[in-house]
């Protein structure tokens, strides 16, 4: 595999920062690949804008920082705003459809729309969209196998809640699938 960056931004309280924590510990501990994780957050506890930042790769990682990912998850409007225009031409945009709205998807890119947050508000907590999205992710982004994103899920819950969690991570893997399939 050659390097691959990725971007997971939204606002804080969304568990974006656990998100990239977990592909990297996907990419690091179950995959045996070199794996970077940065994050960025504002001074707010919550609502504020956030990103994580993961570089994964067979090889050295010479530079900790996304530059243009190849795959950028996007799970709020400020954060559109803010990273949207930074995709590697050729890579993929995932955006949680109900909380994301752009005017016209980029030419350069392949753009999946992902319900992440309803799906995690019809299962009744709305704190799952981001394992949602990392389900979707896995499926859209080819970046870590399901198997390795599983794993890293589980060890990173809190214990009690696991099932509940993977359930919302297959659910997010099974509607990534079906995009793919469209």
């Amino acid at each position: 595999m050659a390097k691959k960056e990725i971007r997971m931004a939204g606002f804080g309280g969304q568990g974006i920062i656990l998100s990239g924590h977990i592909l990297g510990k996907a990419a690091a501990l179950h995959e045996n690949k070199n794996a970077v994780f940065t994050q960025s957050y504002g001074p707010e506890a919550r609502g504020g804008s956030c990103s994580a930042d993961v570089v994964i790769s067979d090889a050295k990682i010479h530079y900790p920082k996304v530059v243009r990912p190849d795959v950028l998850v996007l799970m709020s409007q400020g954060a559109w705003g803010t990273y949207g225009g930074v995709v590697r031409n050729g890579g993929v945009l995932i955006l949680d459809e109900d909380l994301v709205k752009i005017d016209q998807d980029p030419t350069d890119l392949t753009v999946y729309r992902v319900p992440a947050t309803r799906i995690a508000e019809k299962m009744g907590r709305r704190i799952v969209a981001n394992i949602v999205m990392l389900g979707a992710f896995t499926a859209l982004g080819q970046v870590v196998a399901y198997d390795a994103m599983r794993q890293a899920v589980l060890a990173s819950i809190p214990r009690g809640t696991e099932d509940f969690n993977l359930s919302a991570f297959d659910q997010g893997f099974e509607y990534g699938q079906s995009l793919l399939k469209n």
